[in-house]
């Protein structure tokens, strides 16, 4: 596939998308949308002022009446739709997660696949939103709760996935009957712009989808957190900015899910079948180049094992590959950008001053850029800034442990509690180990446990609520009891 052919697409767009139309912002302007792999312009996209966001949500709010009136069944088939047309042009897609964030086609395609059975998830999910019936307090009193939207939704989400992430969202929103306002990550906003052409020919009606690209990432997102059009606001990020949208959701008492920043740690026991040990953290740290909320950030391995699983993890790791997507089949491409680099860069200038050892990499590859080598940390400790901070990058920290009781405390002394992982053949050992650790999720003898059939999200300050499986879709809907009064005859 060619950046040519990719871009000439039929999904390619670079206008935003408001109350299904094509559009300019209201001011004019735009802003370039850059390759990762070689810095090149791909796109200039419009740039959305706070007032195209107004009137997306204006339309939003016009469009709410007629699409939550629709039957489940009715909303599904249209999603229905959306998911085949995103199988029919899975090439494409991928090709533009390739081109604008960076990661190989081959990785790119899978998230297509990933972020598509969302949809179908959820589209099956709109035909099961159901109530209950209570019994009665009194004789003559029937009780009956009904589930229903919640209203328009704000969605404003990241570069690291830039096709899942927003299916992710607007999957179980739309389903449940709410209108989506969509504020993609400003690196990666053609794929948000390729899925509304997509839902467009979908059948989705105008205002139920809008996404409006901008690099005014503080003054929209302000915003949208201080409307009370949104009832709902759904995020993907930073900690950081979590907090700044929540305090800012808190003047209208908004619902809010945050899906926000990880420290997994992965737990290798001296009983773990290496051989799966080692595929397992690779799978987990260096997916995405390791920009990924469920990276591995501090690999604990128990010391009777520690030299051997250093050794052959290191090996393991000087085997992948680095290179731009569109150049050949490649493991890792390029972190999204310079910042990104110097954050890399300066943790394991820290580790290794403090006394960290590196076994593979620790420097940017030959290619230059923004490509760093896959890297491997041996005698990290919790003194180094890389222990405690998240990295977002390919570079794999291994501490060393001695006692289960010991490395649950250390596993648990952060603010994060998303992602973590346990090596081990001991079930008692497993079962102990995982009740304890301090995570939404606990990945066991695997290093992949994103799917669109279980609950994402996390604990502590990694986030409120959770997307995918049958609970995702409680997030957008409201409860309301009905008390009936029935005479007796």
């Amino acid at each position: 596939m060619t950046r040519a052919s990719i871009l000439g697409s039929k999904i390619f767009r670079q206008q935003a998308f408001i109350a299904g139309r094509w559009t300019d912002s209201g001011d004019g302007s735009t802003f370039d949308v850059s390759d990762p792999a070689d810095g090149s312009v791909i796109a200039r996209v419009t740039n959305c002022t706070t007032e195209d966001v107004q009137r997306a949500l204006d339309q939003a709010s016009v469009a709410w009446d007629g699409w939550k009136d629709r039957t489940g069944k009715e909303r599904a088939a249209i999603l229905r739709r959306w998911f085949d047309l995103m199988i029919e042009n899975r090439d494409h897609l991928a090709g533009l997660i390739s081109l604008e964030q960076g990661k190989p086609l081959r990785e790119a395609a899978d998230e297509v696949t990933y972020g598509t059975a969302y949809i179908e998830w959820f589209a099956e999910e709109a035909k099961r939103v159901e109530g209950h019936i209570l019994p009665g307090h009194q004789r003559d009193k029937r009780i009956m709760v009904i589930r229903q939207p919640i209203g328009v939704v704000a969605a404003i989400t990241p570069w690291n996935f830039p096709i899942a992430m927003i299916t992710r969202k607007c999957a179980p929103a739309l389903a449940a009957g709410c209108p989506v306002v969509v504020k993609p990550a400003s690196q990666t906003p053609l794929c948000a712009l390729a899925l509304a052409e997509l839902g467009r020919l979908a059948g989705l009606p105008d205002g139920v989808l809008s996404v409006l690209p901008s690099n005014r990432s503080a003054a929209i997102g302000k915003h949208l957190t201080e409307s009370r059009i949104v009832r709902k606001l759904s995020f993907t990020g930073s900690t950081q900015t979590g907090r700044i949208l929540l305090q800012q959701s808190a003047s209208t008492i908004k619902k809010a899910s945050m899906e926000l920043g990880g420290n997994a740690p992965v737990i290798i026991f001296d009983d773990a079948d290496i051989d799966k040990a080692v595929d397992g953290a690779l799978a987990a740290k260096f997916r995405n180049a390791g920009q990924t909320c469920v990276c591995a950030n501090r690999i604990y391995v128990q010391s009777s094992i520690y030299d051997e699983f250093a050794a052959r993890f290191a090996l393991a790791v000087e085997r992948l590959t680095v290179g731009a997507s569109l150049q050949g089949d490649f493991d890792l491409g390029p972190l999204i950008d310079e910042k990104a680099l110097g954050k890399v860069r300066e943790l394991v200038a820290d580790a290794t001053d403090k006394g960290a050892v590196v076994l593979a990499g620790g420097k940017v590859h030959d290619l230059g850029g923004t490509f760093y080598k896959p890297t491997v940390l041996s005698g990290v400790t919790e003194r180094m800034a890389i222990a405690t901070e998240e990295v977002f990058g390919p570079v794999a920290s291994l501490l060393r442990f001695n006692t289960e009781a010991e490395v649950i405390a250390r596993a648990n002394d952060t603010e994060f509690g998303l992602a973590s992982y346990i090596f081990s053949q001991n079930i008692d050992r497993v079962f102990r180990v995982a009740e304890k650790i301090e995570a939404g999720m606990v990945g066991i003898n695997t290093g992949l446990i994103s799917t669109e059939i279980a609950p994402f999200g996390g604990v502590k300050e990694s986030g409120l609520g959770r997307e995918g499986s049958r609970f995702g879709i409680e997030d957008y809907l409201e409860m309301k009891y009905l008390c009936l009064s029935v005479e007796a005859e």
